[in-house]
């Protein structure tokens, strides 16, 4: 397996242009098999979590092609409905096929997904929903078995706020008949982009920015050809990385707002943030202060970035708390930090993270996609030399991020397995 070998304490500087959304894409794709013809998607990163996506759209049918950061999706020959265990046990996004697939064909086998292992994230949500819409689902052998002759409008609360469950609801009801009402949705900007892309596919969603969407059922919609918006979780990372390591950094290709939580906390940290209409400027401060963070939903902060800020909290001059209240077993990074020398202890899921003077390089290993994240920030910022393994994790939602550091100014490098 490749790892990463970075050698720490070096000032960064300069611009770096931040990819396409991995969390807006994923959905979109799937969106298209409510389509016949061809959809092309621009502002699209060269991730593994969308490569295993671009297998999962194949086997049902779907033709995939993919170069220089455009992607075309032509499903006109999707006719299968099948999702085995195969793909899908290796990403969680593949559950999004299960409402296109009920809504189109009026039928869908899909394993039971898999992914990081960050806490248990059952698809009940889901299959209520499908229920809730009208469909008949049979649990077994580790499959969801769904079908109908046509899904019908209904009224549907979700009882946590879920993005996936969200999304996967929204995509089968803009073809049932009449029309659905979805109440305690998730409001990501990643759920508003899918709003819009289905709306230009033809569906006729309102609420979009709400906890309240109404959906009106049309019967059919066609391929689109639209741009992704840019990466939120990867711009905050990217700022977090010039913050913990004193750099002067401006991100490019980012919409402000959509961070705007973490940008709160960058400014108590003690960081000046100059922005424009897409791009952020961060200047560090001189001792980075103590801010303690709580995650919740969107416009909350978000759990993807709770790793990355514990990372900068470790260089802060101060105690700092950090919770988790989506996935509160998301702290396996902890021990990882540790080993760098960072002063962490845990109180059941809260983390008290005493700030150091300095961290120190060391052997560490990856455990999922934003835990990788944290450790290059961490090897950035650390004195000597760190060595990260399994790094397949980070390929799943950063676009060749050596790339992106080096030309920052960073030491960092790629070594094969």
């Amino acid at each position: 397996m490749d790892k990463f070998i970075i050698n720490g304490g070096k000032k960064l500087s300069g611009e770096v242009k931040i990819s396409g959304a991995k969390n807006a894409i994923l959905p979109v794709m799937t969106a298209t098999l409510l389509t016949s013809g061809k959809s092309i998607f621009y502002n699209v990163p060269n991730l593994n979590d969308i490569k295993m996506m671009a297998h999962v759209l194949r086997v049902l049918g779907a033709q995939v092609e993919y170069a220089d950061e455009t992607l075309t999706i032509d499903t006109t020959h999707a006719d299968y409905y099948e999702a085995p265990y195969e793909l899908v046990s290796k990403m969680r996004a593949s559950i999004y096929v299960l409402g296109p697939l009920l809504a189109k064909k009026g039928k869908a086998r899909v394993s039971f997904p898999g992914g990081c292992a960050i806490g248990t994230r059952p698809v009940d949500l889901h299959i209520n929903a499908m229920e809730a819409l009208g469909a008949e689902i049979n649990v077994e052998h580790g499959y969801i078995n769904a079908a109908c002759s046509q899904l019908k409008g209904a009224k549907i609360r979700f009882e946590k706020v879920s993005v996936g469950a969200t999304a996967n609801t929204l995509m089968a009801a803009v073809l049932a008949e009449k029309t659905t009402n979805l109440y305690n949705v998730a409001k990501e900007p990643e759920i508003g982009n899918l709003i819009d892309c289905l709306n230009q596919m033809g569906a006729n969603i309102k609420g979009k920015n709400t906890s309240h969407l109404v959906v009106t059922g049309v019967s059919k919609l066609h391929p689109i050809e639209v741009e992704m918006m840019p990466d939120r979780i990867e711009a905050g990372t990217f700022l977090i990385a010039g913050a913990l390591t004193g750099s002067n950094i401006t991100i490019t290709n980012c919409i402000p707002e959509h961070i705007q939580a973490l940008l709160d906390r960058l400014i108590q940290a003690g960081c000046t943030l100059n922005l424009t209409e897409k791009t952020i400027n961060i200047e560090p401060p001189a001792r980075i202060l103590p801010v303690d963070i709580v995650t919740y939903p969107y416009p909350d902060f978000p759990t993807d970035l709770q790793a990355q800020f514990m990372t900068l909290m470790t260089l802060a001059n101060g105690e700092s708390r950090i919770e988790d209240t989506i996935f509160p077993d998301r702290l396996m990074h902890v021990s990882e930090l540790k080993r760098l020398d960072a002063d962490i202890s845990l109180e059941k899921h809260i983390a008290i993270v005493q700030g150091v003077r300095s961290l120190s390089g060391a052997k560490v290993m990856a455990t999922d996609l934003r835990a990788s994240a944290a450790l290059v920030l961490a090897g950035l910022a650390a004195e000597g030399i760190t060595t990260i393994s399994r790094i397949y994790h980070i390929d799943r939602g950063y676009d060749r991020i050596e790339a992106k550091l080096q030309k920052l100014g960073a030491d960092i490098k790629r070594v094969k397995g």
